[in-house]
């Protein structure tokens, strides 16, 4: 019955992830990629989806999400915490996700402006969702995901079974790199910083199915990110063959929903669009509902704030950011996305390699300051406002700055100084002990 529940929650976390971004990004990466699509696709789910599993093992192995950042000081912590889930939720994430759905999944059928009547329609909905904590894992696991993989499946098949046309050779920079034009790509949907976030809902679904113990939740977790980085993965593929085969009705076409929205129109007819918008609507669905969730066990957990209150918080200041202010929610949220992100990736690289007990302190707080400072300075670059005075020789003098993580190589380093001086300090404490004991 164990092994059962842990495929639901698999389930329940690759529906969570798979937002309308995940869908509709792979199909115009397929279509630059042409030939190059494998690769590419490799250096994409190095990113994609190796980072969010990395994560997820890390959280899983620390059995608590509040542990990644244990050895900070508490302000820091909640600082970053609160950044993280405001962002990746009501400011950003969330608000995004109504929007999409509307756009491809009501927009389509409907004359006039129905945006406000959607949000509060979607926003409702999810919120009557995440009130079902216990019930969670049934709903979104044991029902909505298997249908949404139907869908997607269907059209997987029709793209492999019945091809739009052939691939065509390569464009941009997948002519040249495509693995790491790949990596850059994935790296760019920012799912790592997601699954900081899902970890609260993720870990305690765990624990609910009797998983007690840190060693039998970490295990658990290995499970649950296994089955979550084999669909991903698998839907990646399948939407990035999709545009890589639709060379033919792409001309004029700007991005991925564009192109999947041909396609389906192309393959099924008028009932695709139907299909399309049923797929959207669901995805953002699960992605907001795990997202209001995220923010509301964190708020319970650590200021003991009714979850039913911050739910409704969320979801409230989500509708009413996809209505009137998105645009500039975006402008302001974005840049600290992108460098939340950073944060998030270096916080688990540490915690995978060193302890998280506050003995560690100043190199957690070394290792958050060179990646606020670092990651920012990619921020700039990544939004074209970083002058060219300091773009040039930065991308001359510092490592990995043109692929927009300048700051992997120095957190590299201070986290192996850090392991080396660990080391050196354990070996000289035991040979202590050894003269001690002789004498």
């Amino acid at each position: 019955m164990k092994n059962h529940n842990l495929l639901a929650i698999g389930l329940m976390t690759f529906a969570m992830f798979l937002g309308a971004g995940n869908i509709i990004f792979p199909p115009f990466l397929g279509l630059e990629a042409g030939t190059q699509y494998l690769p590419a696709m490799l250096g994409f789910s190095l990113t994609a989806v190796g980072l969010p599993s990395l994560t997820l093992i890390v959280l899983g192995r620390l059995s608590n999400s509040g542990q990644l950042t244990n050895a900070l000081p508490k302000p820091l912590a909640i600082a970053f915490w609160v950044s993280l889930l405001t962002a990746i939720g009501p400011a950003f994430g969330m608000p995004r996700a109504v929007t999409v759905a509307y756009e491809m999944g009501i927009k389509p059928f409907f004359s006039g402006d129905n945006l406000l009547l959607f949000s509060i329609i979607f926003v409702i909905a999810s919120l009557l969702l995440s009130f079902q904590q216990g019930k969670l894992v049934h709903y979104i696991g044991k029902i909505m995901t298997p249908l949404l993989i139907l869908m997607l499946v269907a059209l997987a098949l029709a793209a492999v079974i019945s091809p739009l046309g052939t691939l065509n050779p390569p464009t941009a920079d997948y002519q040249y790199q495509p693995i790491t034009s790949g990596l850059i790509q994935g790296y760019m949907t920012m799912d790592a910083i997601a699954a900081v976030g899902f970890g609260w809902i993720i870990i305690k679904a765990i624990r609910e199915q009797g998983y007690e113990s840190p060693n039998e939740v970490f295990i658990a977790t290995l499970k649950v990110t296994v089955i979550y980085a084999l669909l991903i993965s698998a839907c990646y593929l399948a939407m990035a063959y999709i545009g890589a085969t639709s060379a033919s009705i792409s001309e004029g076409t700007t991005n991925g929903g564009e192109l999947l929205t041909r396609y389906v129109a192309e393959i099924f007819g008028p009932m695709g669009q139907y299909l399309l918008a049923t797929i959207i609507i669901m995805a953002c669905l699960t992605t907001t509902v795990g997202l209001t969730n995220a923010c509301a066990e964190y708020y319970q957990q650590t200021f003991n704030y009714p979850f039913a209150i911050t739910a409704v918080i969320a979801t409230c200041v989500t509708g009413i950011i996809a209505n009137f202010g998105l645009d500039q929610i975006l402008a302001i949220s974005l840049p600290a996305i992108l460098v939340l992100c950073p944060v998030a990736i270096a916080l688990v690289l540490t915690a995978l390699c060193l302890p998280t007990t506050k003995s560690y302190l100043p190199v957690y707080v070394t290792i958050v300051g060179l990646t606020v400072i670092l990651g920012g300075l990619d921020a700039l670059h990544i939004l074209g406002l970083l002058p060219e005075y300091l773009s040039t020789p930065l991308t001359k003098y510092v490592p990995l700055f043109s692929t927009y993580a300048s700051w992997l190589l120095p957190v590299s380093v201070t986290i192996a100084i850090s392991k080396w001086l660990n080391r050196q300090s354990t070996t000289a404490k035991n040979d202590q002990k050894k003269v001690t004991n002789l004498e």
